[in-house]
């Protein structure tokens, strides 16, 4: 799949989709695992663990709606052992959102944002990323919160979690967030699968550690011993009353890690990030603003 060969379908079909005003944050100084950590407002600059600079392209909005655009905003959250709000920060954060920029004719923030779960921050962005929500550790105010958010009309991804056991360590958030409200599966024929780009099957993303054994397949998708129970892809929406999809599971998935590792390898560039990574990460967009 060629991005250049879906641009022009991409311009065409979300010429028309609804902007939201952005409350511009500064930079963010947090405790994390013991050690405070400086989040600054360009996330560019963030030198935390393993990064150094980032070299993704900045761009400019309109100089006429400079705050009506969409915002990448990924949310802190309490957590338990293993899993974090952290992860495949601010690759993903930056890459996806160039991505989104360079591939339709969506108003694009260059800057991504961190939020915690307050409600004051939550109303103003309408898109909402949560990493590795196996081991979220939220009380039931923090649930109502983020209920309530939905329920107001904002949309949550939840991405990066493998197997029962992660899903179970899930369980009690998810009722924490929907005490009296259940999720479905979705069916491949879903239209957020073929929104903007055609995905005939619902895609899985492996991180690129595995890549070589993707390519050795000739598949995506797989079972492996450290991932167990994991070969499926399973997306698991929550609808309001109105039936408009306000959270999206994807679990066996991690689509972070196809936006943060496009350049760590040209075969996982074009067979993963290319392919699935990208595509479904813009139909979910594109969805959530349009429905």
């Amino acid at each position: 799949m060629n991005f250049l060969k879906f641009l022009v379908l991409g311009l065409a079909v979300l010429l028309g989709v609804p902007l939201f005003a952005q409350e511009a944050r500064g930079p963010v100084r947090l405790n994390y695992r013991g050690r405070e950590v400086h989040f600054p407002e360009d996330a560019r600059q963030f030198k935390g663990w393993r990064h150094f600079g980032h070299n993704t392209p900045l761009w400019q909005v309109s100089a006429e709606l400079p705050k009506d655009v969409f915002t990448f905003a990924r949310l802190r959250y309490p957590y338990r052992r293993g899993g974090r709000w952290t992860a495949d920060y601010p690759e993903a954060d930056l890459n996806f959102s160039f991505r989104l920029h360079q591939l339709t004719s969506v108003q694009v923030n260059p800057y991504p944002v961190i939020l915690e779960i307050e409600e004051k921050q939550l109303r103003h962005h309408p898109f909402l990323y949560v990493s590795e929500p196996g081991n979220m550790d939220i009380s039931a105010e923090q649930g109502r919160v983020l209920r309530e958010y939905m329920l107001k009309g904002g949309f949550i991804l939840m991405d990066d979690f493998w197997g029962g056991d992660e899903w179970k360590g899930f369980e009690p958030v998810f009722k924490k967030i929907w005490p009296d409200r259940g999720y479905q599966e979705l069916k491949p024929d879903h239209p957020i699968f073929h929104s903007v780009f055609d995905l005939p099957t619902p895609p899985q993303v492996h991180s690129n550690v595995y890549w070589e054994q993707m390519r050795q397949h000739g598949k995506t998708n797989m079972h492996n011993e450290i991932r167990k129970d994991s070969a499926t892809p399973h997306f698991r929406a929550v609808f309001d009353d109105r039936h408009r999809m306000v959270m999206l599971i994807c679990l066996n998935n991690d689509l972070g890690d196809g936006w943060e590792q496009e350049q760590s390898d040209p075969w996982y560039f074009t067979n993963v990030s290319e392919k699935h990574a990208y595509p479904l990460g813009i139909n979910i967009v594109f969805y959530a603003l349009t429905h």
